[in-house]
């Protein structure tokens, strides 16, 4: 076996270690000077720029526009919300000093951006003729973390943050609802990652917000990841920064604001939920390459095998994303795993006695599987082919996570499976159960899934009365 595959960790062995080896030989980031910040290699960016023209249309669709709102937020504003600064002042970064001056008032590198859009939407809104205002920002952001993993927890990440007023409370649950439709499309339609819809505990909601709606989804070693959140704020927002308008009927009201956001750990769960042992495996919508050209010959064969890979390359390239390997100092093999590594959805190879039958070999990354495939069909079969290696990476996440999600009745039960999966079991609603849970299994209260009742069975904590049906968990 040759060294790029000796290099990754087998999952089974350290799951973490195996992340690392994965994000690191497949040129997907690498470590920045200051502790916490990574680089965002281009193939990894350009998985990002897939996810940013996917929701881009989708809320433009939808009547939103892109703005963008300043780095350094005063820390007056910061300080409006009580509930929102005591939320994030762990993590608030603050520029003290500039242009060689100590500055009058402290600067916070945006963590998140409600404080300065509602300054900002309080100078726009006058009437209700100005509502609803619909905007959404694509932008870093800085959150000084204590541990941090590439594109899952990093110091600073990039993000979209969409910022909304709505005339009526009922209109700012629609739009809630409706970026939450948005994200979870995007799970499904774009990254093949299924995932649990519901509701965050009070004790794991945004600061300031009255509900977040949430996506989780399930990581190949049993924890969860929060994919992306809608959250509505009702007016606490509007009356921090007097975001208000006068109505039709003459009465000046507060406005009912929202956001939403998703950022760049979803790469992180694009690996986490796809990758195997030999590396990335990614959906072909979000493939940078999405198919390779491996030629497979030598001596006197080399010059006809490379011609016909140079024109197969032309043939797709209206089609598909395709790379020809022509690189001389590479064995197929060594090609071989470097592709798989990458996670590149199909994989073409052609050596003389394919020439001769008149047709390619095809290897599929998602299975493993090889087969022929007739030269004067490739236009349709490769497309084709995609179709099915994207199907077929959502139905193989999908199993998983009907696999993992256990039901229980007593928290203990998650033990015997090692804490790894959803666990599903009613909940009495109190704050302190919640923290026992993470005191004694590290598990959180991850949502409370949309659509589901409590099955008045008991508290799996304490036992008592159940409130809620919940979904227990590690979580990165």
């Amino acid at each position: 076996m040759d060294k790029v595959l000796k290099a990754i960790t087998p999952k089974s062995e350290d799951f973490s270690q195996w992340y690392t080896d994965v994000v690191r030989k497949a040129d997907l980031m690498d470590y920045a000077p200051v502790k916490g910040f990574i680089v965002i290699r281009p193939y990894a960016y350009r998985i990002w720029e897939f996810i940013q023209k996917y929701l881009d249309a989708r809320f433009q669709a939808t009547g939103h526009e892109n703005a963008y709102f300043p780095l350094l937020i005063p820390e007056t504003l910061l300080t409006r919300e009580a509930e929102h600064v005591e939320g994030f002042s762990p993590e608030v970064a603050w520029v003290t000093v500039g242009g060689g001056e100590a500055l009058s008032e402290r600067l916070a590198i945006r963590p998140t951006s409600e404080t300065i859009v509602g300054e900002m939407y309080s100078r726009w809104i006058h009437s209700y003729r100005d509502l609803p205002v619909l905007i959404n920002q694509w932008s870093n952001v800085v959150r000084w973390e204590k541990a941090t993993r590439p594109f899952l927890r990093t110091t600073e990440f990039l993000w979209q943050e969409g910022h909304t007023v709505h005339r009526t409370k009922a209109e700012a649950l629609s739009e809630t609802e409706q970026q939450l439709e948005a994200y979870r499309g995007l799970l499904h339609d774009l990254l093949a990652i299924p995932a649990v819809t519901g509701i965050k505990s009070a004790g794991e909601r945004f600061a300031g917000a009255v509900q977040t709606y949430t996506l989780e989804a399930l990581m190949g070693d049993g924890r969860a990841l929060q994919a992306a959140t809608s959250h509505f704020l009702g007016q606490n927002f509007a009356k921090a920064f007097n975001i208000q308008f006068l109505d039709e009927d003459g009465v000046l009201k507060h406005g009912w604001t929202t956001s939403w956001g998703a950022s760049t750990r979803l790469l992180g769960g694009l690996i986490m939920v796809h990758g195997d042992d030999r590396g990335l495996r990614l959906p072909p919508l979000v493939a940078p390459i999405q198919v390779v050209i491996v030629p497979i010959a030598k001596g006197g064969s080399g010059e006809p095998v490379n011609a016909y890979c140079q024109k197969l390359k032309e043939r797709l390239a209206p089609h598909v994303r395709v790379v020809f390997d022509a690189r001389d100092e590479f064995t197929p093999g060594y090609k071989f795993n470097d592709w798989e590594m990458r996670g590149v959805p199909l994989r073409l190879e052609v050596g003389p006695r394919d020439l001769a039958a008149g047709q390619v070999t095809a290897a599929r990354r998602d299975i493993g599987a090889k087969i022929a495939l007739a030269d004067g069909e490739l236009e349709v079969t490769v497309p084709q082919l995609l179709e099915d290696i994207q199907k077929s990476l959502y139905e193989q996440a999908s199993a998983k996570l009907r696999a993992e999600s256990v039901p229980i009745h007593d928290y203990h039960e998650a033990m015997e499976h090692d804490r790894r999966g959803f666990f599903y079991g009613d909940w009495c609603g109190e704050q302190v159960c919640a923290d026992r849970l993470q005191e004694e299994t590290s598990m959180t209260i991850r949502c409370l899934p949309l659509g589901e009742e409590p099955e008045d069975s008991g508290c799996v904590i304490c036992q008592g009365p159940s409130r809620h049906r919940a979904v227990f968990a590690r979580a990165y």
